[in-house]
């Protein structure tokens, strides 16, 4: 596992393990510090115990590295990137799969790591070939220009477009074009426990994902229990969506679900199409979720606590909490804890290889893991 202890603070990488007294053989360490957690992985197996957690949060978590690993789970690999809790003000998505186009993904990542916002969008979509006034080169937003003005300040501040300017015009071009790197969106509703009452809460989410057709297909993931599913609770979901049955028991894997039910396309049949402004819409989606993905949680966690852990589920990364002994969720894993304990300023003062303390530490293990990520969509053929 990634964990916390009191020792010296390690790395262990590829088997190897590195310490601050690598650094800095013979070097006086004030003893009066604690000396920081430990960043490490562990070097044996995963562990075989039930590892679903009670909260709905964490199965979340599990299904999310399961889509990274694993979809399309009926109808063999396809490039994806995942997110979590993403949607609209009528409908949130417990995770999120965007398909992509490998080759077109990759010049999408050449437009930076962050989200374009919607205003971002309006203007790089936008952004002509030749130079031009903005005002003559993007639509008409709706809105006052001088919204589109500071989001072309903006895109030019990212690198997205070039900027210059004629007199007192401002006048904008494209630096490359924005790609059409989306071909698919599925929204999957997470719930561990599929009883009368979950399912009768899930009917008209999931009768409303159908109806809208936002998303491209609708599933609902439950965690199998090796008994039959009383027949009742799935006649009352709609025959729309389908049905994923994951075992995490000994972990997340690519073999860790099995559908149950297969979705159906909704998608405009050949010859229709969804509106412009419904593809705007979903572009925006995905944007969020490239900017996001499913990893973040420690932006509304406390990484920096000395009880925060990374812990190990398979594939899997998951946060926990060593002081409860339990998988926290955000409105748990705050300040306002009884057990909250900040990292002691010293920690954030050594460098190499915790560089700013362990909570930063942690931040990163999940950055390189969602970049290494993003890496693998681009190579796929």
């Amino acid at each position: 596992m990634v964990s916390g202890t009191y020792g010296p603070a390690r790395l262990e990488v590829g088997g190897s393990t590195l310490n601050y007294a690598d650094r800095d053989a013979g070097a006086h360490r004030d003893r009066s510090t604690p000396a920081p957690r430990a960043i490490s992985f562990c070097p044996y197996p995963p562990t075989v115990r039930p590892v679903t957690p009670d909260a709905e949060f964490g199965y979340e978590l599990l299904v999310c590295r399961y889509a990274e690993l694993a979809w399309h789970p009926s109808e063999g690999p396809r490039p994806a990137i995942v997110a979590r809790q993403l949607g609209t003000e009528a409908r949130r998505w417990d995770t999120v799969v965007i398909e992509v186009d490998p080759a077109a993904f990759a010049r999408r990542r050449e437009f930076g790591d962050r989200t374009l916002d919607s205003d971002l969008l309006h203007v790089v979509r936008g952004a002509p070939a030749e130079w031009a006034f903005y005002r003559d080169a993007l639509p008409d937003p709706g809105y006052p220009w001088r919204y589109v003005r500071q989001a072309v300040h903006r895109a030019a501040g990212r690198d997205l477009i070039a900027k210059r300017r004629d007199g007192n015009r401002i006048q904008i071009r494209r630096k490359r074009p924005y790609p059409d790197w989306v071909e698919r969106i599925v929204a999957v509703e997470n719930k561990p426990d599929l009883d009368r009452s979950a399912a009768d809460r899930l009917v008209d989410q999931l009768a409303h994902d159908v109806e809208t057709a936002l998303a491209d297909e609708a599933w609902l993931a439950t965690e199998t229990t090796g008994e039959r599913v009383e027949p009742a609770l799935l006649r009352e979901l709609p025959v729309e969506a389908g049905i994923l049955a994951t075992d995490f028991s000994a972990g997340v894997d690519a073999d860790a679900a099995d559908v149950a039910w297969h979705p159906s396309d909704l998608a405009p049949a050949e010859g229709e199409a969804r509106s412009p402004e419904t593809e705007t819409l979903r572009l925006e989606i995905a944007e969020r979720a490239y900017g996001k993905g499913w990893r973040s949680y420690h932006d509304t966690m406390r990484p920096d606590c000395r009880h925060f852990e990374l812990r190990r589920e398979g594939g899997a990364l998951v946060p926990h909490c060593a002081a409860k002994g339990t998988l926290p969720t955000a409105r748990e894993c705050s300040g306002s804890c009884p057990e909250f304990s900040p990292e002691p300023p010293g920690w954030r003062t050594n460098g190499w290889p915790i560089e700013g303390g362990p909570g930063k530490g942690f931040t990163r293990v999940l950055a390189r893991r969602r970049d290494r990520e993003r890496d693998r969509v681009e190579t796929v053929e």
